[in-house]
């Protein structure tokens, strides 16, 4: 059994469409208020360039995606940034869910490898996972929550002594890894899902206090 730390009961209070995906309806923002400035970079579904708005000239990140199947992107994509508990087949997830797959976003941005994880199926995905944050915390999340891996998974994923997340420093990355970075990374990429930050946890942490401190600073101008 779990329950989730923050916002367990919150569909209870809420109405109907506030959980209802289905009837959903976006409002997108209007595209002509945007202007490319210059290419940064590319993905496999998407290329990457600095953008302005030209209504307040602020500076933005404009991501144009390549024309690929919804059911094909979302699989592949997805697939990256599926936390544990879904890889092991744990009924009981919630919205620490969205912090792990979080905790993949940042890892792949500071340490240059993205993704980071990169496993070919479910399966090699929770060994690719297990290889870094090793196997003790794996055993001790399936315990935890009674979990039984299927024979095949557990052989195939083995035993793993946990890396530190030094090992994946290098000259190229070195300037975007800091200690407030690796800690923040340390408490989102965390088998057992109660012991992951919360969103607000998150916010508060160390790592974003240049930011707060800007976003001051504003404030009182």
């Amino acid at each position: 059994m779990s329950t989730a730390r923050v916002y367990a009961d919150v569909n209870v209070h809420r109405p109907r469409e506030y959980s209802d995906y289905e009837a959903l309806s976006v409002q997108w923002g209007e595209q002509d208020d945007y202007e490319v400035v210059r290419k940064v970079g590319r993905g496999k579904y998407s290329e990457v360039f600095e953008g302005v708005n030209v209504t307040n000239d602020e500076r933005c990140v404009i991501k144009i995606l390549k024309p690929v199947k919804k059911k094909k992107f979302i699989a592949d994509v997805y697939k990256y940034f599926k936390g544990p508990e879904l890889l092991v087949n744990f009924q009981g997830y919630d919205y620490s869910l969205d912090m792990w797959s979080l905790g993949c976003m940042f890892a792949g941005m500071i340490f240059r490898k993205e993704p980071f994880f990169y496993g070919h199926d479910n399966h090699d995905q929770l060994f690719k996972i297990a290889k870094v944050l090793g196997t003790d915390d794996l055993t001790a999340y399936l315990n935890k929550y009674r979990i039984v891996l299927d024979p095949q998974l557990e052989a195939l994923i083995g035993r793993h002594i946990k890396k530190p997340w030094s090992k994946f420093v290098t000259a190229e990355n070195r300037h975007l890894v800091s200690e407030e970075a690796i800690d923040f990374l340390d408490k989102l990429l965390r088998f057992d899902h109660q012991d992951r930050l919360t969103a607000e946890e998150a916010m508060a942490h160390a790592y974003f206090q240049q930011v707060r401190a800007a976003e001051n600073s504003r404030g009182r101008t």
